[in-house]
């Protein structure tokens, strides 16, 4: 047990890294939105998801409504759903509570990270606490950094915007290797490029697309089983 928890933080380690310099970014752009120290680091403890965070905070600066905030972020966060029920069969011996709080810990990096060495080692649910711990604290010391920093450096400048997608594309790509994930990546170009060009510079594309092409995954995944 001990040992794939352990197992579980050194995995994480490079992309943790990927991931502080997005949390830096984070606190950076949230200070710059005009949201308080405080507001900035409370939203990375309670929310802990880079892509929602950084929407609410483009969303804030772009004066959008409490309302219309907390239905897109909402919306977004519902891929979440989906990860936890892929996740489901290796957590079922885990008591009802200690679910919960391995829940809290479902996010992009967690999920893909967990389910690829998941087909290795096989479910493992302190690999999975291991590796959520780890980039749970990552994004929350950086977070601090940036929110620190406020506007002191630009991360676009500096590059750190790009730092995190390139890298958990490149971890993403090493997990595409069966039928529902050709479909779901293939789902997803086709309606990010329709929508688009239907209509550009639209807030709710990420959104529509995340939601959308995992369920094709998902309805794929349980049809071949």
């Amino acid at each position: 047990m001990t040992s794939y928890f352990r197992y579980g933080i050194i995995i994480a380690l490079p992309l943790a890294l990927a991931i502080a310099t997005y949390g830096v970014s984070y606190g950076v752009l949230a200070i710059g939105a005009g949201m308080s120290y405080f507001e900035a680091i409370l939203m990375s403890i309670l929310v802990f998801s880079g892509s929602v965070q950084l929407v609410a905070v483009a969303m804030i600066a772009s004066g959008a409504s409490f309302m219309n905030l907390v239905i897109a972020t909402s919306l977004l966060n519902l891929r979440n759903l989906l990860y936890g029920a892929a996740l489901s069969d290796g957590f079922h011996q885990l008591k009802r509570s200690t679910r919960f709080l391995y829940a809290f810990g479902i996010n992009d990096e967690s999920f893909v990270l967990s389910t690829s060495k998941f087909k290795e080692i096989g479910p493992a649910p302190r690999f999975f606490l291991g590796a959520a711990i780890t980039f749970y604290v990552s994004w929350l010391l950086s977070s601090i950094v940036g929110a620190s920093l406020g506007n002191v450096i630009d991360p676009v400048a500096y590059g750190l915007d790009l730092a995190f997608p390139v890298t958990f594309a490149a971890l993403l790509v090493q997990s595409i290797t069966n039928y529902p994930a050709f479909a779901t990546m293939g789902l997803a170009v086709l309606l990010t490029i329709s929508l688009e060009v239907l209509f550009p510079t639209n807030q709710f594309t990420i959104i529509i697309v995340g939601i959308v092409a995992p369920f094709l995954g998902l309805f794929l995944s349980r049809k071949g089983r």
